[in-house]
């Protein structure tokens, strides 16, 4: 049996046929037949993609997908306002000729794709008590803040998506009180959700916080490559130009911009697992973990998830993971697809 995976995203689109000869939770047995990547906007829409990626391999003929897709799943529709495709699971299955096609949230996706990561796809952070009948965690800092996990359901698992992201940011000590005070001020708001800190924009945030409070005097270099940004000058991702910067112990404000931002990544994992209890485990997802691996492991991430107060102890249990793997999604719409096959 073949089964088409896709991750679909505003820029790009991959594609994967996979062929499977076994189906289990607990052995998943499938292996790549195909894979390509598209730029999304050269298409109209997902349908003209997909009979490209099969026109070459006709006998290849799938008969599960699933498609991965940045935007919310309602009623087995997505609208994609980036593409303004609009993609709807009945539509597909008929023109496509393929029996069952679902949809699912990109990080839903990233979600299920960890019940497929293998031992190398993983590192752990702590390794605590893993608990088979406990719900399992999933938090990834990318462009935003997912949150989601997974509860046994006998031999599966049904996954819950949140907002998550979107809740409070709670500060913990005076510098990220200042924090929260300076984005209130920029962005005209009371709320301040932790997305806003534990993000790719987060990381910006964090280092206009601290220039602009004269934390420590800004390089020219860095700061003009961030100024270009601001102006709109520029295509440049300013995440990545700090945390590199970062790495290279080179710039006193990346440096604590970036011990910044692991510490408050590290409080709101331990509160997802706080509420949650997730003794299966917490995985830590998105772009940015896996990039930063060094700064993940100095003891600032571990210190902050697990200061908890009195309950400290409960989530000193709770096994840590950083997915190393970026094609998670990918295995996780294989997963899904495999999963609602019926």
């Amino acid at each position: 049996m073949f089964l088409l995976a896709g991750d679909i995203g505003g820029t790009k689109t991959i594609l994967r046929l996979v062929e499977v000869t076994a189906v289990s939770l607990t052995e998943k047995t499938f292996k790549t037949v195909k894979e390509a990547q598209y730029i999304s906007a050269n298409f109209p829409d997902l349908v003209p993609m997909v009979r490209e990626f099969l026109a070459e391999d006709k006998y290849l003929k799938p008969q599960l997908a699933c498609f991965a897709i940045a935007g919310p799943v309602v009623n087995n529709t997505c609208h994609l306002t980036n593409l303004q495709w609009v993609l709807e699971t009945q539509r597909l299955e008929m023109e496509l000729d393929i029996p069952k096609i679902s949809l699912i949230n990109d990080f839903a996706a990233n979600s299920f794709g960890i019940l497929g990561l293998k031992d190398f796809d993983v590192h752990t952070l702590q390794a605590g008590e893993a608990r088979s009948d406990s719900p399992i965690a999933v938090i990834g800092a990318g462009t935003g803040l997912g949150e989601a996990f997974l509860v046994p359901q006998g031999k599966k698992y049904q996954i819950f998506p949140s907002e998550g992201g979107h809740a409070d940011f709670a500060p913990r000590n005076d510098l990220e009180i200042k924090l929260l005070k300076y984005l209130q001020t920029k962005l005209k708001v009371e709320h301040v959700s932790v997305e806003r800190v534990v993000s790719g924009q987060g990381i910006t945030s964090i280092y206009q916080f601290l220039r602009d409070s004269s934390f420590a005097e800004e390089s020219a270099e860095i700061g003009d490559r961030i100024r270009l940004w601001e102006e709109q000058k520029k295509n440049i991702d300013p995440a990545a130009i700090i945390s590199q910067a970062a790495f290279k112990q080179s710039d006193c404000l990346c440096e604590k911009t970036m011990e910044m931002f692991v510490e408050a990544y590290g409080a709101e994992t331990g509160n997802l697992a706080l509420k949650l209890l997730s003794y299966g485990g917490i995985y830590i997802a998105g772009g940015i973990a896996a990039k930063i691996l060094p700064l993940m492991q100095d003891g600032r991430f571990l210190n902050t998830f697990k200061n908890k107060g009195r309950v400290s102890t409960l989530i000193e249990a709770v096994p840590v993971h950083i997915v190393l793997n970026s094609q998670v999604g990918l295995v996780g719409s294989v997963l899904y697809g495999l999963q609602h096959q019926d």
